[in-house]
């Protein structure tokens, strides 16, 4: 194979992986469209908001500013009475990680009565927090508490599995870095699209608990 060839062909793969990942953007913020809110007094009332997993620190060991503005969304959420109870999803596939027992703690802080705290110990990824959220726990219909481009996400997936959700956008994060997670999204958004292609389930299911 001459250069010239291996060139045209990585070009054309380039351009493939573009087309590819312009088109699941697309899908992804049509199914979300009018889901989405940013004032919480617009919200409609549900019985559970769904509390999407971050790590809570950044790798040099400072807080991590998308998880704290998830905590105060989610809060806020709480306070003006459009939820009535709170389900943190993450991951906890270690016993040194544990995204639920984090948020759990950061929303005690937040003066959110333990009670009315629920926890999905197996939100391995976005796709096993939204269906697990329906299927485990029993909620047909939720507001998912996240930053606006992991909600579109989210409720693209949830719209697919004939879950009723909306989002509630926490503050973004504008500091340096977050470029990367704005990269990654375009990827996860391309797997989340071949998820419900596949139809995809999540790790684990289990009996059905309920709140």
């Amino acid at each position: 194979m001459t250069m010239k060839t291996f060139l045209r062909i990585l070009l054309i793969l380039l351009c493939a992986l573009s087309l590819l990942i312009v088109v699941c953007d697309r899908r992804v913020r049509d199914s979300a469209r009018g889901r989405l809110y940013d004032d919480v007094q617009a919200l409609p009332h549900q019985h559970a908001a769904l509390l999407l997993g971050t790590s809570s620190k950044l790798r040099n060991g400072t807080p991590n500013p998308f998880f704290e503005h998830r905590m105060d969304a989610a809060a806020g959420l709480f306070r003006a009475g459009k939820v009535d109870c709170i389900l943190v999803s993450g991951d906890n596939r270690h016993a040194s990680y544990n995204e639920p027992m984090a948020m759990r703690a950061a929303l005690l802080e937040r003066n959110i009565p333990d009670s009315l705290i629920f926890l999905d110990y197996a939100g391995f990824r976005t796709l096993d927090s939204v269906v697990r959220a329906c299927e485990v726990f029993g909620q047909n219909s939720y507001i998912v508490v996240s930053q606006r481009f992991h909600n579109e996400r989210a409720v693209y997936i949830a719209v697919r599995h004939g879950i009723d959700a909306v989002g509630y956008n926490a503050a973004d994060v504008r500091a340096p870095g977050a470029w990367r997670v704005r990269a990654r999204e375009w990827l996860a958004r391309v797997s989340a699209c071949w998820d419900v292609l596949t139809g995809r389930a999540p790790h684990f299911l289990g009996e059905k608990i309920e709140m």
